[in-house]
């Protein structure tokens, strides 16, 4: 038996057939990418969440790196929030990854897992005062801080994200130069 489809499914489908067909770039393409994004983020943010209530001990690098691809391509390639799951994940597989040496205790004591929570909680710094600046003086924006951005990002998490503040910074930075040298 095939499965009812969605609300949103058969909008999509509307908008599809008023186009002629989907067909790369169109309204009804860009829309299935949207839901497809948001029911990978439900269905990882689930998963992961899960383990989170359950068994916080159980959560490693991967999940976390998994939860926070999902949410930030649902964000539209920005950063998730603080007190986001895919934050509380990365804390939680820091707090893992030392918790193997160490006691779990509210405050670690391994210089590994303070670290990586210092590197994150300076790239959740940048983002939000940095970010904030992107959104509402992007003519004001500066190659020193999208590259403070890209920094950080890349050191919290080992990658920077493509579509992420630190791209979107210095895609902003490209644009301001080009503005300025009249490309």
């Amino acid at each position: 038996m095939a499965a009812k489809p969605t609300e949103a499914s058969q909008i999509i489908s509307e908008v599809a057939h008023a186009e002629g067909g989907t067909t790369k770039g169109s309204k009804s393409a860009q829309m299935q990418s949207e839901l497809t994004k948001q029911r990978n983020l439900e269905e990882t943010a689930a998963n992961v969440g899960s383990k989170l209530e359950t068994a916080p001990g159980s959560i490693t690098k991967e999940d976390a790196q998994s939860v926070h691809r999902a949410e930030s391509r649902a964000l539209h390639g920005q950063q998730p929030p603080s007190g986001s799951i895919s934050s509380r994940a990365q804390h939680e597989a820091a707090v893992n990854e030392g918790a193997a040496s160490t006691s779990r205790t509210t405050a670690p004591t391994d210089p590994t897992v303070q670290s990586q929570m210092d590197r994150q909680a300076n790239f959740e710094d940048a983002a939000s005062k940095i970010g904030s600046k992107l959104v509402n003086e992007p003519g004001n924006f500066t190659k020193e801080e999208a590259d403070t951005l890209h920094s950080r990002e890349h050191r919290a998490f080992g990658y920077t994200e493509k579509g992420g503040l630190a791209s979107q910074a210095q895609h902003q930075v490209a644009e301001n130069e080009g503005a300025t040298t009249g490309r």
